[in-house]
């Protein structure tokens, strides 16, 4: 009888710090969560608020909703040109990312060459270069071959900068893919170019969609690449758009801030819609087999 009663006092014990662990995390989640979407709070509250009320209540809603500063900002900073000269960019640069990045994870994950080790080491080496200390050479070259001031000149060094994090994501996921869905194919009389396209690609859902969100986000946030290359004002992106609101003398923080909420809609969109690829991409290269 007391074994019984101690038993059942051991599984009440361990039920009630069980619900208590878990609405303590439960309560993190929730503090994470608010810390987390307070700045986008903050951001389109201050978009819609006057300069004087974006200083005398920067947490509060505005007092007067000021709706014309969405207008102002994208007549004044040119948004609509450059949200698609932004587009552009980023697209062309996510796709070129994904093509190559994802060939030469096939090719390094799939087979086996002479200085294979030293390819890999030297792809991953590139994640190890600041990108920002190669500006001056990269002008002097873009200048050189003619393509400064143009849209390859933004192009070619974010896909170059995007692949060695691209490839490393890549193989990390094809190297969990089984490779008897291979060999399978190549019975049935399947060549290489088919088994890639028709079934490791279809396969890589998840992980593309994770190296285009974190693309398209260091691509459409960029400004100082686009600030050394881009001068002519009908090639500028969003980032240089939002500068056009401050300058040596002050800086309107009511259209800044309404600027800065234009250019930050599409990448909500985009990560909302890949969000649960995004997800499955960043486990699934963990689990092997």
């Amino acid at each position: 009888m007391n074994l019984q009663t101690t038993g059942t006092e051991n599984a009440s014990g361990k039920r009630v710090i069980m619900k208590g662990l878990s609405g303590f995390v439960k309560l993190l989640l929730m503090v994470y969560a608010i810390l987390t979407l307070y700045p986008l709070y903050w951001l389109f509250t201050s978009a819609f608020k006057s300069n004087q009320d974006f200083f005398t209540n920067p947490y509060g809603l505005p007092k007067e909703w000021m709706t014309e500063n969405i207008f102002r900002a994208w007549e004044l900073g040119n948004m609509g040109r450059a949200m698609i000269n932004s587009t552009v960019v980023t697209i062309t640069a996510v796709a070129l990312t994904i093509l190559l990045s994802v060939l030469a994870a096939y090719v390094l994950s799939r087979f086996e060459f002479r200085f294979k080790k030293l390819v890999v080491v030297l792809f991953t080496t590139g994640l190890l270069i600041p990108i920002h200390s190669t500006l001056v050479p990269l002008f002097i070259m873009m200048k050189n071959i003619g393509l400064l001031d143009t849209y390859g000149a933004l192009i070619l060094p974010y896909t170059a900068f995007e692949l060695p994090i691209a490839i490393f994501l890549a193989m990390a996921y094809m190297s969990s893919i089984p490779r008897e869905i291979e060999e399978a194919a190549m019975i049935d009389g399947s060549g290489w170019w088919g088994i890639f396209s028709r079934m490791i690609l279809p396969l890589c859902t998840p992980i593309v969609a994770t190296i285009s969100i974190l693309a398209f986000l260091r691509f459409w946030n960029d400004f100082s690449f686009a600030l050394v290359f881009i001068n002519t004002q009908a090639l500028k992106t969003l980032p240089l758009s939002l500068s056009l609101f401050s300058d040596g003398f002050g800086t309107d923080y009511a259209l800044t801030m309404g600027a800065m909420a234009i250019a930050v809609i599409p990448t909500i969109v985009a990560y909302l819609i890949l969000q649960e690829q995004i997800m499955k991409g960043m486990v699934a290269g963990s689990i092997k087999g």
